[in-house]
C-alpha cells in the first residue's frame, strides 16, 4: 500500500506535490529560501562552424530593485 500513489501519479508529480506541501508548512523566513531554489534558470547558444554562438537566458530572472 505504501506505492498506492503510482496508480495516480507519476513519480515526478508526487515529488512535485510533496515539496509543494513541504514548502508550505515552512515558517515564512525558511519559505522564502526553499523557494529560492527552487528556481531554475536554463542558457542556450547556438554553435556554428566549431564557434559559440551569444548565450541566451531563457526565463530571465527579473531585475530587483
Amino acid at each position: 500500500m505504501s506505492n498506492a500513489w503510482r496508480s495516480v501519479f507519476s513519480f515526478n508529480k508526487y515529488s512535485e506535490i510533496a515539496a509543494r506541501a513541504l514548502r508550505a508548512s515552512l515558517k515564512e523566513d525558511q519559505r522564502v529560501l526553499a523557494e529560492k531554489r527552487g528556481l531554475t534558470s536554463l542558457k542556450y547558444q547556438k554553435w556554428e562552424n566549431g564557434q559559440g554562438g551569444q548565450q541566451v537566458l531563457l526565463n530571465p530572472e527579473p531585475e530587483t530593485k
